[in-house]
């Protein structure tokens, strides 16, 4: 039997978190959460996810960090991440720089999962 796809959510927030976690579980996938970028990259060494929805404005250890830091480890580089702001315009080139695959604004988001997850997870 096939694994359920596993989705790594990195969100300091946990209204925000708990929505996310909710909207991807709606969909048939595991949801594994970090609160910052230091928990994000333990997660990701841990338990591999096929995605990580990552948070970029979180105190103590962002996700800009915790973004090239997983990029660059060969062991996870393949992973899949999407950034998650609220301030796209400010951190897109950020974002990018580091390594993420694509850049989407939180609201996008919420309302798009769906769509965002079947066309990330279900590539074949």
């Amino acid at each position: 039997m096939e694994r359920s796809k596993v989705v790594l959510v990195v969100e300091d927030f946990d209204d925000i978190r708990d929505a996310m976690r909710i909207l991807i579980e709606l969909q048939g996938y595991q949801v594994v959460e970090a609160t910052d970028g230091r928990e994000a990259i333990n997660q990701a060494k841990e338990t591999r996810p096929d995605l990580i929805l990552m948070d970029l404005s979180m105190p103590a250890f962002d996700g800009i960090e915790a973004t090239r830091q997983i990029k660059n480890d060969p062991q996870l580089q393949h992973i899949r991440i999407v950034a998650v702001t609220s301030h796209v315009g400010h951190y897109r080139d950020l974002a990018l720089a580091a390594g993420c695959d694509r850049v989407i604004d939180k609201p996008d988001l919420l309302r798009d999962m769906e769509k965002l997850l079947t066309e990330l997870l279900n590539e074949v």
